[in-house]
C-alpha cells in the first residue's frame, strides 16, 4: 500500500475559489472545507464598535483538507501557494503529515483506493 499524506492549508477566505481551481487543475478534487478562526504573527486587528475600539483576536479564516497520495504532495502544496499567496501578512500556513489508513464508508475500500 502506497503512503499517503493529509494536507490541511490555513488560507484568507477570499482565496478558496482560486485554490479549489489550482489544486483541480492538476487532478485533486476531493477536499474539505472549514471555516475557522485564528491568527498568528498577524495577532487580530483593531475595530471600532460604536465608538470604542476593540481588538478582534481571531481572524476569519478557511480551512481546507485533503488526504492524497505521497506522489502528488508536492504538487498539491504548490498548487496551494501559487493560488493563496497574496505576499501580505496572514497568506497562512499548510502542515502536511502521513497518514497510516483511509477507509471509505460507502464501498469499505481501502488507502489509496478510498481517497
Amino acid at each position: 500500500m502506497s503512503q499517503m499524506y493529509k494536507i490541511e492549508a490555513i488560507i484568507k477566505p477570499f482565496k478558496l475559489d482560486e485554490v479549489r481551481e489550482s489544486l483541480s487543475e492538476i487532478g485533486i478534487t476531493g477536499l474539505t472545507v472549514s471555516e475557522v478562526k485564528g491568527f498568528g504573527r498577524q495577532k487580530g486587528h483593531t475595530e471600532l464598535y460604536r465608538g470604542s475600539e476593540y481588538v478582534v483576536d481571531f481572524l476569519p479564516k478557511v480551512k481546507i483538507e485533503l488526504v492524497i497520495a505521497e506522489k502528488d504532495t508536492e504538487a498539491a502544496i504548490e498548487a496551494i501557494i501559487k493560488a493563496a499567496r497574496t505576499g501580505k501578512i496572514g497568506d497562512g500556513k499548510i502542515f502536511a503529515m502521513p497518514v497510516s489508513q483511509v477507509v471509505r464508508i460507502r464501498t469499505g475500500e481501502e488507502g489509496t483506493e478510498a481517497i
